[in-house]
């Protein structure tokens, strides 16, 4: 389940004062792509080099701590020569595979990419153009010219398990993510939640829902959101009228018949499964 991926003593609060150690851990992130082990990533384990075996003389930005493993970003595209031996950069998303862990490392993965995105992003003003300084109280920046505060970015969007008897709605998305998924989307200025779930299902599958109720949150960073779960019920006809610009696939499927996506690690999948073994409420 989507709780027991997320580590219950994670400190996330920045702290200008404290410094990498040889033994804290680095998180080598650069435009989605991050630096691990390759041969334990071939036997599904997420391991990321320490501050000591990265030969370059740099300060790491304090991320978050988890337990008492402090996490460090370095930003910058490492070198061949740079690089340690068996490390190699991959797609944060290749991790969404069954059977990976740590989930604490795991976490920490999407969570830095989140983060690594926003410093990349707020380099400069976007008020005035100016060069951004991180904020010595708080995680922000902040631009010394114009005094324009900016915090890391959180979008929230909704997952939405739409309920017709024992059918649940299943989607595939036209392009990437090839597995099972649930109707989705983001939350647009002067939108409640609620209205984006009514809005979405009507986009992507031309159906009206009723009786909506929330299920749980998940932060997740590699869209750089928040999801929102949702179940709700079909409403009047039940007929599909596809997005065929956002999917490839969409359908009514028994709850016995629902394959679940690979990993337990989704609210996507949490949801799908609490609806196939019967469980929702």
């Amino acid at each position: 389940m989507v709780q027991d991926i997320y580590p219950h003593k994670l400190h996330n609060e920045f702290d200008p004062n404290v410094q990498a150690t040889q033994e804290d851990v680095l998180l080598c992130i650069v435009n989605g792509k991050i630096l691990i082990h390759l041969n334990c990533f071939e036997n599904k384990e997420v391991v990321f080099p320490k501050v000591k075996e990265i030969q370059i003389h740099s300060e790491y930005r304090y991320l978050f701590s988890i337990d008492n493993t402090k996490y460090f970003l370095c930003d910058m595209q490492l070198g061949e020569d740079q690089i340690p031996s068996g490390y190699g950069y991959v797609e944060e998303r290749s991790l969404r595979i069954e059977g990976i862990g740590p989930k604490d490392n795991l976490f920490a993965a999407i969570t830095g990419k989140h983060l690594a995105d926003w410093y990349r992003d707020t380099k400069f003003c976007g008020r005035c153009g100016h060069k951004m300084v991180h904020s010595t109280k708080e995680r922000a920046m902040v631009c010394p010219e114009c005094y324009n505060t900016v915090y890391p970015r959180i979008m929230p969007a909704v997952i939405v398990g739409v309920i017709n008897g024992d059918k649940l709605l299943l989607t595939k998305y036209r392009t990437g993510f090839k597995y099972n998924a649930l109707i989705a989307g983001f939350t647009e200025i002067g939108e409640t939640v609620e209205e984006t779930v009514k809005r979405e299902v009507m986009e992507e599958a031309g159906i009206k829902v009723n009786n909506i109720r929330y299920y749980k949150s998940q932060p997740w960073g590699s869209a750089n959101d928040i999801l929102l779960g949702f179940f709700c019920d079909v409403k009047g006809n039940d007929e599909i009228s596809m997005d065929t610009n956002e999917l490839k696939y969409a359908d009514w499927v028994q709850r016995d018949e629902i394959i679940l996506q690979p990993g337990e690690f989704s609210l996507t999948n949490e949801m799908m499964k609490l609806f196939k073994e019967n469980k929702v409420e």
